[in-house]
This record gives C-alpha cells, structure tokens and sequence, in this order.
C-alpha cells in the first residue's frame, strides 16, 4: 500500500520526516507503523505525536492498514497520514 507522510503544517516540535513515502504491507497493523515513524522521528518515550487520517481524523490504531487504506485512500491512490504534536491539540 502506498502511504504518504505529512508534518502537520504548523507543527513546530516535531522534526519533518527524511522521507515522506512509504510502502506498507496491508496486514500491518496501524500501532506497528505509528512505531515505525517514531523510530524514524526519534522521539523519546516521553514526546507524544498524532496521526491524522486525511488532515481530519484521528484513526483507531487497531485497524490494519488494509482497512485504513480502504476506507480513506484518496483518489490517486494514496493514503496521506499526518504527524502532530500534543501542542497543536491543546
């Protein structure tokens, strides 16, 4: 599944990802890639971040990607995730 990876544009805490596409295996499950990206991130296990669904909605990490993908995929073919801070939520 193609996936792409977006900052949140006004995130200013968390540093912008080396590379922003990724190609995930669809029964991946959503929690395992959210650990992936934060490895990627290098966070440290106090920092907190957020993926959004299309630049709305905070997903359900137990669904697969499969299911993510199904339900959300934009019309060319992509699934866009985006990372946010605790701050920018308040």
């Amino acid at each position: 599944l193609q996936v792409v990876v977006e900052r949140y544009q006004k995130e200013k805490t968390l540093p912008p990802l080396s590379r922003t596409k990724f190609l995930v295996s669809q029964d991946l499950p959503l929690s395992q890639f959210a650990v992936t990206l934060r490895t990627r991130l290098c966070l440290a296990s106090s920092q907190t971040f957020y993926l959004l669904v299309n630049n709305k909605g905070l997903p359900n990490m137990a669904v697969t990607m499969q299911e993510l993908y199904r339900d959300n995929k934009d019309e060319d073919g992509f699934l866009y995730l985006t990372y946010a801070s605790q701050e920018m939520f308040g």
